[in-house]
């Protein structure tokens, strides 16, 4: 009995061994090809435990498991031409899965690299195919989806052939290459520079239009302008003459004065102009006659006015509450009818009562010098039976008060610095 047992325990691993050869396990993602001496007599493609005959060492029966799921293949940096004669490179992939397990198999001994070499002959010669029949853009466009469904159909004859199914055809990227890249932007750019150039051109030419067309309105808005100004310039000259003829008519020796004194400020004033002229020409008229004095001629002498018939200058008493200026422009004012300003102050003269007359009294006079304030001749009133401005060099001619002479010397000298 102990003698039988190594026997026993031999058969044993014997029947093991034998019973483990037999047995094979295909999962999800595989499908298995049982060989019978180099020869296929099976595929098994769903999930399982399955049997086959022992001894594969004697090559009785082989299992060769090859995958169930979909692969990919990859096919990178393809320089490709299009019709136009430029080149891309291209990337692309192809998702496809052993659908027939004896063809596979029988052409490439069930090698997934040998079905992958076959497969990349035949994607490269299918996309330059496709490349080659279309124009530059193609493959930048819409049109894209289409070529790539174009290399799946080309590629499926083939493929099947193999024992492969294709599921999809993808182009991963398409580039230019260097050398059409930069043709591809130099033309871009050239193509850029002459739509700006077009855009300028035609800016050019909208702002010629505009341009002319204002030039055009401003030349009109000026004549409109300088044809109103014209008119509003000759409405103004008429209503001007207008108004000098019936300033002159009014009062002519006033209109003859304002009108001098227009040319002496158009004459003298910010010119740096120097002109010699005689104290006696006709272009100082009413300089010399503003620069004579007003004299009164009273009338005829009598008791109450012994100086009667006697030229002197305008006076006469001061009122109570004003001072000797005041009464100076009063008297002024009411004997000559002219307003004056009180220039200077030339002084005090004592006058005793026989030289007018009368016995007893003194006069004291004050005496000032005075400007006009306009420019009208002297108009007698009051006790005044005359008034008229004289000239010096004609004073000769009149008969003045006593001491008039000396005044008038006095003033001038305070006038003008220098005696007569």
């Amino acid at each position: 009995m102990a003698n039988r047992l190594p026997v026993v325990a031999v058969i044993g691993l014997i029947v093991l061994y034998l019973l483990y050869s037999s047995i094979f396990v295909v999962n999800a993602r595989q499908q298995a090809i049982v060989l019978r001496f180099g020869e296929i007599v099976d595929v098994k493609t769903e999930p399982g435990i399955y049997f086959k005959l022992p001894f594969a060492f004697l090559e009785a029966d082989n299992v060769q498991r090859i995958e169930k799921r979909v692969l990919r293949f990859d096919l990178d940096d393809i320089r490709v031409q299009v019709s136009g004669g430029k080149f891309y490179e291209v990337d692309a992939f192809i998702a496809y899965r052993i659908s027939d397990a004896r063809v596979f198999r029988a052409t490439v001994s069930g090698s997934i690299e040998l079905a992958e070499q076959r497969l990349r002959t035949r994607l490269d010669a299918a996309l330059r195919r496709v490349y080659g029949l279309r124009g530059f853009e193609a493959a930048l466009s819409e049109e894209r989806a289409d070529m790539m469904r174009e290399v799946r159909d080309q590629l499926r004859p083939a493929a099947t052939s193999l024992g492969l199914q294709i599921e999809d055809v993808r182009i991963r990227r398409t580039d230019l290459t260097a050398e059409v890249s930069q043709q591809t932007y130099d033309r871009m750019k050239a193509e850029r520079l002459a739509e700006a150039e077009r855009l300028r051109a035609r800016g050019r030419e909208a702002a010629q239009r505009i341009r002319a067309r204002a030039d055009r309105e401003v030349i009109e808005i000026v004549a409109a302008a300088q044809r109103e100004a014209e008119i509003l310039r000759g409405e103004g000259d008429a209503e001007r003459s207008a108004i000098y003829a019936d300033a002159y008519l009014r009062d002519p020796e006033f209109f003859a004065f304002y009108r001098s004194m227009s040319a002496y400020g158009t004459a003298l004033e910010n010119t740096g102009t120097t002109m010699l002229l005689t104290p006696d020409s006709d272009f100082f008229r009413f300089f010399r006659d503003s620069e004579g004095k007003a004299l009164v001629q009273p009338g005829a002498p009598t008791r109450e006015a012994p100086a009667a018939g006697y030229w002197s200058f305008p006076g006469g008493h001061v009122r109570a509450g004003e001072n000797a200026k005041a009464a100076a422009r009063r008297e002024v004012y009411e004997e000559t009818g002219l307003e004056v300003e009180i220039t200077g102050y030339v002084g005090e003269r004592d006058i005793h009562s026989n030289e007018t007359g009368e016995h007893g009294r003194i006069y004291r006079l004050s005496i000032y010098t005075g400007r006009v304030q306009s420019g009208r001749a002297p108009d007698a009133a009051s006790d005044a039976a005359d008034a008229r401005f004289v000239p010096f060099d004609e004073l000769g001619n009149y008969l003045l008060t006593s001491g008039a002479d000396d005044v008038i010397r006095s003033a001038w000298f305070l006038l003008h610095g220098e005696a007569i």
